[in-house]
């Protein structure tokens, strides 16, 4: 039991990389009601949306009035994507606390998701990260495909500690190393946070895991026997990558709840209140989420 640490924090993704990729679109009012309960459950980050062109990302288009109608909470962070200098100025424009911007570890997907190479993407993301910090915002660098790509199969970390060198030389505070097609297995893991955690300190690094092949949990447990405390995860495991063919949403924060609370680990989230909060999206989505512990709460009811 001594290898699990006392703290885990997790940042809510469901708003954004949740609903990005659903069909159905979702009311501002639902999603500002949606959100200011999750505020309500103890969650200390919030990435409420993405200041993507609507032309990309319609499900989001509403990003701007959402950011100017949630209910803040203070202690909360919230925190929106943006992928160039004029979706950084709307979203400052909308209030938000941190910015986070994205790239692959892997070209082909770079290519698919920017339609830029990765070479061409830096300078892009240099100017957002600096004008993001001289506003005083903290800034996530998030780095996609760093195990496997739907293009390319398996990723080198060499590859990914590339992305992540020049990014934390722009002045990114943190990365989110992400499992964008949810492929990777524990042993994954370790081949890669072995050489990133003799790189850098392991309290900037974040694991952001999908759950394709049921292998989130998994990935999660080996994370943390490596010191990372730091997740993203999503409502009822919501999401889910438009240029990633087939990859499953975030792994449920749900889950992640039931493991650690399980565990002895604290993480400040009201497990009650939150299974409140993602059954209100699993009701106005009209769907049933993949999460267990909601499909359990939802059977009691």
């Amino acid at each position: 039991m001594g290898r699990w640490p006392d703290l885990v924090q997790i940042k809510e993704v469901g708003p954004r990389d949740g609903l990005q990729n659903e069909k159905k679109i979702i009311s501002t009012a639902d999603k500002v009601n949606w959100i200011n309960m999750l505020s309500e459950s103890g969650v200390k980050e919030i990435e409420y949306s993405s200041f993507v062109h609507p032309k990309w990302v319609p499900a989001l288009s509403d990003a701007h009035e959402v950011g100017r109608k949630i209910k803040r909470k203070p202690g909360v962070k919230y925190s929106a994507l943006v992928p160039n200098q004029k979706g950084l100025e709307l979203a400052l424009e909308a209030g938000i606390d941190g910015a986070s911007v994205f790239m692959s570890a892997s070209e082909s997907h770079n290519k698919k998701n920017i339609n830029k190479s990765i070479d061409e993407t830096f300078p892009v993301l240099k100017e957002v990260i600096e004008e993001a910090k001289k506003a005083g915002k903290h800034v996530t660098g998030y780095v996609s495909t760093v195990f496997d790509c739907p293009y390319e199969g398996r990723i080198d970390p060499d590859e990914v500690i590339r992305v992540c060198d020049r990014l934390l030389e722009f002045g990114v505070d943190d990365l989110s190393l992400g499992d964008t097609i949810g492929t990777a297995v524990p042993s994954q893991v370790g081949q890669l946070l072995e050489p990133i955690l003799k790189r850098y300190p392991k309290e900037k690094v974040i694991m952001h895991f999908h759950d394709t092949r049921g292998m989130a949990i998994a990935n999660i447990m080996t994370s943390m026997d490596y010191g990372i405390t730091r997740f993203d995860s999503s409502v009822g495991g919501l999401g889910g990558c438009p240029y990633a063919p087939g990859a499953a949403g975030n792994v449920a924060t749900n889950d992640v709840l039931y493991l650690l609370h399980g565990l002895g680990v604290k993480t400040g989230i009201d497990e009650k209140k939150f299974q409140e909060a993602a059954l209100y999206i699993q009701n106005k989505l009209g769907k049933v989420l993949p999460s267990k512990s909601l499909a359990y709460t939802t059977a009691q009811l």
